[in-house]
């Protein structure tokens, strides 16, 4: 039987949770596909951009690389020819040893004719998982007689601000990290002969998909994510728990309990959130601290304001003045109540151009909120006071309105991530997204059916319109944008003016 081929993503999959190596080759269609999800995939985009630009640090590159099967096939060979003739810097060279395989992003030959290593990611820091990646590239080429002398990660320096052109050389940062790969040597080995066992379990003997099995790199919640794909998990079940961890969840699946309201809620390993998840979860029955949130309630000051951002926060930093994955608001919504019971009035901005949206949206916000009193309602606070600051950093002329608004704030966050109001249906989350329509599942309120939903989505939309397709777009494309993003963004602060009603209806 011909060997399956191990790809350094296949082995990255591996450790992520031991089964989706086996996934990726026999049912893949239960992993995340980035095709298929625009959010992930304009992720890997902005990855590929990032590349390139790390790829000018270098002089007199031999890109290897491929357009389609057959170059992808002949990558090893093209890569051998590239090394025998002693090329001093390869880029995207593809590699071949017993089976596995792995593409490099930089190798540079030393005078010495050892190689120096090089990956390049479009993260901010030396991650875990960067590690892992480079040991099983570093066992592939020293299998294909690579010496290897030194390894680097390349990633992007969040403290650059652009100036003009990107400056590469200041936009990216380099870390040695060789001796934390030669550390990882007995595990990359003990491992790839682990994956290649869980490959050659074949079709008919799949391995445990269970979500506690997660990985030393794997991500919990992805990994229940793909149980739920593969078991199809009725609501309130042990995965639907907040905050799990895979120990707990071991104790639980060990338990067989299946739903919630199976946990015991005085389990010594359950944190007060899960107890109180638990406990409202079997009666069926909203918990409220009526005394706490009457002392809440009496902090609101009218006028009221109930304002929300969205930003964008591209890693290639798109404007002058702006860093590396810096939030830049693009947009507000605000719901503004004069008094109680008054008539409730909505005001917004949207950019709509290719430019810095930042001075526009601030001296409108600062027009739209002109009283010096009144409380300032959001939703988790340490975003939207973050924005303000940011926002007074650029226009300095500002910073002491601002600093007034961000002063005034009143994060209406607060009952619900401490507790003081807990339903089942909120499956132990304090998101906007659960609360509302658990609170208020009488009108039509939700994010289910709009074209925009999420906060991410809205932030991709509005780049790809507005800075990276902006001469591409249609007038009607751009105005069937606008009109998405501005029904998205006013439905959070709508949200949290009848959260707000319902937590007053309650003292």
């Amino acid at each position: 039987m011909k060997t399956i081929t191990i790809s350094k993503s296949d082995y990255m999959l591996y450790l992520k949770h031991p089964s989706f190596i086996w996934l990726k080759k026999y049912d893949s269609d239960k992993l995340p596909n980035p095709n298929e999800d625009p959010n992930l995939k304009a992720m890997f985009d902005a990855g590929n951009e990032f590349e390139k630009y790390a790829e000018e640090k270098f002089s007199n590159i031999c890109r290897i690389g491929f357009k389609d099967f057959f170059e992808y096939q002949t990558m090893p060979k093209r890569t051998k020819d590239a090394i025998d003739a002693k090329t001093p810097v390869i880029s995207q060279g593809g590699f071949e040893y017993e089976g596995l395989t792995c593409i490099v992003d930089i190798l540079e030959r030393c005078d010495d004719g050892t190689y120096n290593l090089h990956e390049i990611k479009s993260g901010t820091r030396v991650k875990d998982d960067y590690v892992y990646d480079l040991a099983f590239q570093k066992y592939v080429l020293t299998g294909c007689g690579i010496k290897i002398k030194n390894i680097f990660v390349i990633y992007a320096n969040t403290s650059y601000v652009r100036d003009g052109k990107i400056d590469v050389n200041k936009f990216t940062k380099t870390e040695k990290v060789t001796n934390k790969i030669t550390e990882l040597n007995d595990f990359t080995i003990k491992n790839i002969k682990m994956a290649r066992e869980m490959v050659d379990c074949g079709l008919r003997n799949p391995p445990s998909f269970l979500p506690s099995l997660v990985g030393c790199i794997g991500n919990i919640t992805e990994a229940i994510e793909v149980y739920r794909n593969i078991q199809g998990l009725p609501g309130y079940s042990i995965y639907d728990l907040a905050r799990p961890n895979a120990k707990k969840l071991a104790l639980f699946e060990d338990a067989n309990y299946k739903f919630i309201s199976d946990i015991p809620d005085d389990s010594e390993c359950l944190i007060d959130k899960q107890k109180n998840q638990i406990i409202a979860t079997k009666s069926n029955s909203i918990k409220i601290e009526k005394n706490k949130i009457e002392k809440f309630i009496k902090e609101f000051k009218y006028p009221i304001y109930f304002l929300d951002y969205e930003t964008v926060g591209n890693l290639i930093p798109p404007f002058d003045g702006t860093k590396p994955y810096q939030q830049i608001p693009f947009q507000y919504s605000l719901h503004i109540q004069e008094g109680e019971g008054g008539e409730i009035i909505h005001k917004e901005y949207i950019h709509r151009e290719n430019s810095n949206p930042t001075k526009k949206l601030t001296e409108q916000l600062l027009e739209d909120i002109k009283n010096d009193e009144g409380s300032v309602v959001v939703w988790y606070q340490v975003f939207e006071k973050k924005c303000n600051t940011t926002l007074a950093h650029m226009f300095p002329e500002h910073a002491e309105d601002l600093e007034n608004i961000n002063n005034r704030i009143v994060d209406l966050m607060i009952p619900f991530k401490n507790d003081w109001v807990v339903n089942k249906d909120f499956y132990g989350s304090a998101s906007i997204k659960k609360v509302l329509p658990a609170l208020c599942n009488d009108i039509e309120l939700g994010y289910s059916n709009m074209n925009i939903g999420d906060g991410l989505t809205a932030q991709r939309v509005w780049s790809d319109t507005f800075i990276k397709d902006f001469s591409k777009k249609t007038q009607k494309e751009k105005e069937k944008v606008i009109s998405d993003l501005i029904e998205y963004c006013k439905l959070d602060t709508f949200a949290m003016v009848k959260i707000f009603e319902y937590l007053k209806n309650l003292i």
